[in-house]
């Protein structure tokens, strides 16, 4: 039960987390399965079912921009920042430290006697 309980309040963690994590691998031209190696070579580990719907959105809503290349004659959709998406990226970015920040301040507490 608490085993339940921790693996859903984890996947609700990772789900904002991963946003800002693909956001901060996409300041530079990639395509998807580069962003995946990207990502797991930093500790983040995403599966491809929630990696692809979630650039498709993030392109949807207007903060990235992708474009078909063709390299070794594999077309490939890359995806990059574009200006609103740097814009958000920052801002998110700004949010996380103020939270990281808080969450320090509040874990500490709880552990200082």
């Amino acid at each position: 039960m608490v085993s339940d309980v921790f693996d859903k309040l984890e996947q609700e963690l990772r789900r904002g987390v991963v946003v800002l994590a693909v956001l901060s691998q996409l300041r530079e031209l990639r395509y998807g399965y580069e962003l995946r190696q990207s990502l797991a070579g930093r500790g983040l580990t995403i599966e491809e079912g929630t990696l692809y719907p979630l650039l498709r959105r993030l392109e949807s809503q207007g903060v990235l921009s992708s474009e078909w290349r063709t390299a070794d004659g594999k077309p490939r959709r890359y995806y990059v920042l574009n200006p609103e998406g740097q814009a958000l990226f920052e801002r998110l970015t700004s949010s996380w430290h103020g939270l990281n920040t808080a969450m320090g301040h509040l874990l500490e507490s709880e552990t200082t006697p």
